[in-house]
């Protein structure tokens, strides 16, 4: 009995938690395919839920870090969904492979053409996004979720390190390290050089060494080919040898 009772409240413990912690996990959110490096390019997913059981999503909105403009942002088509991208004027031009760029996309907005997400499902909605800024460690996008009841969702706050993660936090995209340029300096040449001469020379002695070994494995078996032949040919002279006597 007393055991069955504290199975219950246990259960009931759980249930608690699971209800306590579920809006934390249940918002708009972003996430890389793969890497999204500082000062490369990446293509993101903004992952969208819906937390209603009576009404659909119909209309996300997603607004760009004016601090960090992107000078390339582009939607992926998706069916069901219509897509605007708005661009503005920056204050300070960007430089982009030798070009001056002087407004970036601020906004990028899907409307819904069909039934939107519904009660109980997500979509996620990508973006390949760049150049990334090599002075940040993350992104911040504000996004509105809107639902067919005319309810807005505003998913604009914006976390803080070492405190509670808000009621309706913004998406954040953390950008991992830079990855090595392609083009190496006379330094990493010359020892890309020198590395490629001593594996060109490790290479050589081990065709040297296996060629000798071929040699040396087919000079015995010519060997014991012959001597093979030798023992059975005295076998046959020493049977014929016994059979006369």
């Amino acid at each position: 009995m007393k055991a069955s009772r504290i199975a219950a409240a246990g259960a009931a413990a759980g249930v608690t938690v699971l209800a306590l912690s579920a809006p934390a996990f249940a918002h708009v959110s972003v996430q890389p395919e793969g890497a999204a490096a500082k000062g490369g390019y990446a293509v993101v997913d903004f992952k969208v839920p819906n937390e209603r059981d009576d009404a659909s999503t119909t209309k996300l909105e997603i607004n760009f870090p004016t601090d960090h403009p992107l000078a390339s942002v582009m939607p992926e088509p998706m069916p069901g969904w219509k897509i605007d991208v708005t661009k503005s004027k920056l204050d300070k031009p960007l430089e982009m492979h030798g070009e001056k760029i002087s407004e970036a996309v601020t906004k990028v907005t899907w409307t819904a053409d069909g039934k939107g997400i519904e009660p109980g499902y997500f979509e996620k909605f990508p973006l390949s996004i760049g150049q990334l800024p090599e002075d940040a460690d993350q992104l911040v996008f504000k996004a509105l979720q809107t639902y067919s009841n005319k309810e807005v969702v505003r998913w604009i706050e914006v976390p803080q390190k070492g405190q509670e993660e808000p009621d309706n936090p913004a998406p954040v995209l953390e950008l991992s390290a830079a990855e090595d340029g392609h083009h190496a300096s006379s330094g990493d040449t010359a020892s890309d050089t020198e590395s490629a001469e001593k594996a060109s020379a490790e290479t050589a002695a081990d065709t040297a060494s296996s060629g000798s070994t071929d040699t040396t494995a087919r000079v015995l078996g010519v060997v014991g080919i012959v001597v093979g032949a030798a023992g059975v040919a005295y076998g046959v002279l020493a049977g014929r040898r016994r059979t006369n006597a």
